[in-house]
């Protein structure tokens, strides 16, 4: 249970109502409240955050407990940030406090953050869903910025209402107070109490806007920080787009950026426990810790490639398409974890990745088995956070007839092609889900899926399961924000032909169609390089299915349209 210790703080005649509480001898973290809030909001974070810092909220001027000036002039953001520098300096004097602020909290804290003093109180600078309105000025003047800037400014209309006489306020005064809670369970999924001074907040507040919006917008300052800055980006945010943050290393010299699959007040209502643990490892950092890989993974590099600050894990990366797509993403400024059965393979393409100067780590997994592959998935966890993109390549080859094939040949491609798929969506799905996190399952099938075969039987029943499973996770994990994605390479010359099996066949009947097949694989030519491209290319445009290579887009073809053709074709032997 948490007891706050209230006090207040007078700056020119506003009197701050302040709460402070927590660890005293941890860190201090100030959090500001943004509209129509006060600072109860952030009653969830405190708590998850209570046995380690030593935490402080206020009610800014005009909300909650704190006095209300009439003037609009009083709100401008001068004197929100010399409240703010007020509460540091009454609560953690002559001490750096870490500063973390929502919404217009995160508006005015912007303002103190690039003051050119600002170092003098402020060890770190989180922001949550509010943006420097310098900032967003001057990316409005720029013409390569201006649809972005104006597609943001029809997300926010409620500002131009916030500016016409009467309007808001009267919104507030005929019931919006007492509907609030129940508009914020509808659009945002949140459940909070009633609060007693909601009418107040919600009128006082508009004068936020209508002292700051066009000033700031109109004639932008050029706002510079050398504090360091951490963006916690709500991807759902019906109010700010996460773009209009992009551009933040232009105007800070250090940032880390983490996205959460959440709305607005995700972060503070829905997700606190995630939230805090952010908070936990980049104060810890700030205050002399060793960056740990997620928050390594976090800060933005000065020239970031596509995907620079994401974590890639790839299943049977040692070799082909695996190892194919980790270079892949490892040139895209990924941070991948290789994964193989051959824990050697996967260190070498690891090495790979980082001899070409990027990041990767080699593990070794045996998809087959589940105790492997929820030991990866804790390591994961542990060490590295969610995964953005994971990949489910493994996979072995089997060849010849039903009757042929015995149990245990059935046991061990099943076990791989479909089970080893099965182990990788439901532990990282989990891992993504869990952590807020917009992530992508890959899940490699092949063209096998889309035709029966009487000499693939096992191989083809296996891959065809993997395609319409992916179809059913894409379906349950679309509302969480996580894309999932099927990949059907036809004939790629990968060294998976050599090591398929053929049942019913003696040792030497085995090598000579294994050679025959490397042959004929290897004349068509198609590497597993253009794989890895599909694979890129599916997780940017988050598409359901792609078939790989000509003969998989005709396979693709003639089993949906041409059923009868499919089962005549099943009858050819083709054989090496």
């Amino acid at each position: 249970m948490m007891q706050w210790q209230h006090r207040t703080v007078v700056r020119d005649g506003v009197n701050l109502a302040v709460r402070q509480g927590g660890n005293p001898d941890g860190p201090t973290l100030v959090m500001v409240h943004g509209y129509p809030d006060n600072s109860e909001t952030w009653d969830k974070l405190a708590e998850a955050l209570w046995e380690d810092l030593h935490v402080v909220t206020y009610d800014v001027r005009g909300a909650g407990a704190s006095s209300a000036p009439t003037e609009v002039s009083a709100y401008r953001l001068g004197e929100l940030r010399d409240d703010l520098f007020a509460v540091i300096d009454a609560v953690s004097p002559g001490k750096l406090v870490h500063l973390l602020a929502h919404d217009w909290g995160s508006i005015q804290s912007w303002e103190a953050v690039t003051e050119p003093d600002a170092g003098r109180r402020l060890a770190s600078f989180t922001s949550l869903s509010g943006p420097c309105l310098d900032h967003m000025g001057q990316r409005l003047r720029r013409r390569s910025s201006l649809a972005s800037g104006l597609g943001q400014l029809a997300k926010s209309w409620y500002i131009g209402a916030f500016h016409l006489p009467g309007l808001a306020p009267m919104a507030w005064r005929l019931g919006l107070d007492r509907a609030w809670p129940d508009l914020l369970r509808r659009t945002e999924h949140l459940r909070v109490a009633p609060s007693p001074t909601q009418r107040r907040d919600g009128i006082n507040g508009i004068a936020l806007y209508r002292a700051n919006m066009l000033p700031c917008l109109l004639h932008p300052r050029e706002r510079h920080t050398q504090v360091p800055v951490q963006l916690l980006v709500a991807l759902r945010d019906r109010y700010v787009g996460p773009e209009l943050l992009d551009e933040v290393p232009r105007w800070a010299e250090r940032v880390w950026r983490r996205e959460m699959h959440t709305g607005h007040w995700g972060p503070l209502q829905a997700h606190p426990d995630i939230t805090a643990g952010y908070m936990r490892e980049f104060i810890a950092h700030i205050e002399g810790a060793p960056e740990s890989p997620s928050l390594q993974r976090a800060r933005v590099p000065a020239a970031p490639r596509p995907d620079s600050g994401k974590l890639v894990v790839i299943t049977g990366a040692g070799s082909g398409i695996g190892e194919a797509t980790a270079l892949a993403f490892g040139a895209r400024g990924a941070t991948v974890l290789c994964t193989d059965i051959d824990g050697g393979g996967a260190e070498r393409t690891a090495q790979r990745i980082v001899d070409a100067g990027g990041q990767a780590l080699g593990r070794r997994a045996d998809v087959a088995n589940a105790r492997s592959m929820e030991a990866l998935a804790r390591y994961v966890e542990r060490e590295l956070g969610a995964p953005d993109v994971v990949v489910n390549n493994a996979g072995i080859g089997l060849a010849g007839p039903l009757l042929d094939t015995s149990v245990k040949d059935w046991k061990q491609v099943l076990d791989v092609n479909l089970w080893g798929v099965i182990h990788g969506c439901r532990l990282f799905a989990r891992l993504m889900i869990d952590q807020a996190k917009a992530g992508h399952i890959v899940n490699v099938s092949s063209a096998s899926a889309y035709l029966p075969s009487k000499v693939l039987p096992a191989y083809a029943t296996s891959k065809s399961a993997v395609l319409m499973l992916t179809e059913c996770l894409r379906a349950e994990l679309a509302d969480q924000g996580i894309g999932v994605s099927a990949i059907c390479p036809g004939i790629i010359d990968t060294p998976i032909t050599g090591r398929t099996r053929f049942v019913g066949a003696d040792d030497k009947e085995q090598e000579r169609r294994r050679a025959s097949a490397e042959r004929f694989y290897r004349r068509r030519g198609f590497t597993p390089d253009r794989v890895a491209a599909a694979i890129v290319s599916a997780v940017e445009e988050n598409r359901a299915e792609v078939p790989v290579s000509a003969e998989a887009s005709g396979m693709r073809l003639v089993g949906r349209f041409s059923p009868a053709l499919a089962r005549r074709l099943a009858r050819l032997d083709l054989t090496p």
